[in-house]
């Protein structure tokens, strides 16, 4: 068992129906989905967590996916039930390990915005020159540039990473870890990120683990990706297929890597058709 203090951080909505629960991406936390959550919560128990290093929930000494999925399968096992997991970008592979290591654990797995595969640490994954080359080191480097001693509010922490993160919606998003503790001139910030971990092991999250000899999830798979994304290309579609055979894949117009929050209710109205289908 577990400790009790390295147990993810975890809150439920609704308090009836199927079990489906959410795993964020890099930077993320589980509020990220209170949107779409709410939007589930009305006929689902719909749980939220916190990956290690990210939001309340603890700190470890590396980062590794097979680590963060037995960290997962803790808390789905303690749900009694399987559960429809859904997971982005660095949660859809936490999602997608766990899945092939316990699928008993799941009645079905909902991926966002990612593949099975390896992704490089800088530069882009097609040839195209208008590609966004990976952005996530430079993020980090931006993060911890900021003077949190001398820090005043949040608009001068968004101003200092403007050069590094153009989007007002990403650095909204990168914002949300950014807490203050007390008020006045006790009150300090601090990033609920473990920036120094995540920067160190950003190789190995770009990874994907070889599963276990012959493993994969036969249970039902939705896959959603950006249109206008490049974590998703053709040439994934066979590695996919061998490791979760009954997937469907769909692409969303209109969204990037952040397909939840750039078109929240076309994802919504995804989720909630592959759950009325997988809960028939």
């Amino acid at each position: 068992m577990t400790d009790a203090e390295e147990r993810l951080h975890a809150r439920t909505l609704g308090d009836a129906g199927p079990r489906v629960a959410f795993v964020h991406g890099l930077f993320g936390q589980g509020r990220n989905w209170t949107t779409i959550a709410k939007g589930l919560a009305g006929d689902h128990r719909v749980t939220l967590l916190d990956l290690p290093n990210h939001g309340h929930s603890p700190w470890t000494d590396r980062v590794d996916y097979v680590d963060m999925a037995e960290l997962l399968a803790v808390e789905l096992r303690s749900s009694g039930e399987p559960v429809t997991l859904v997971g982005h970008s660095m949660g859809g592979k936490v999602a997608m390990q766990l899945a092939l290591r316990h699928p008993e654990l799941l009645r079905a797995l909902v991926v966002v915005d990612v593949a099975p595969v390896e992704y490089p640490v800088s530069g882009g994954r097609t040839g195209d020159p208008d590609e966004e080359a990976s952005p996530f080191a430079a993020f980090i480097a931006a993060m911890r540039a900021v003077d949190l001693d001398r820090l005043e509010t949040r608009e001068d922490a968004d101003a200092a990473l403007r050069d590094a993160v153009p989007s007002t919606m990403v650095r909204s998003f990168l914002l949300q870890s950014l807490v203050r503790d007390g008020v006045g001139p006790d009150g300090g910030w601090r990033w609920r990120l473990n920036l120094a971990v995540l920067e160190r092991d950003l190789g190995e999250l770009r990874g994907f683990p070889e599963p276990p000899p012959g493993a994969r999830y036969d249970g039902p798979v939705l896959w959603l990706a950006g249109a206008t994304s490049h974590y998703v290309l053709p040439q994934d579609r066979a590695r996919m297929e061998e490791l979760f055979p009954n997937t469907r894949l769909v692409r969303v117009k209109g969204a990037g890597h952040w397909v939840h929050s750039e078109q929240p209710e076309v994802f919504l109205q995804s989720v909630r058709a592959f759950l009325d289908r997988v809960e028939s």
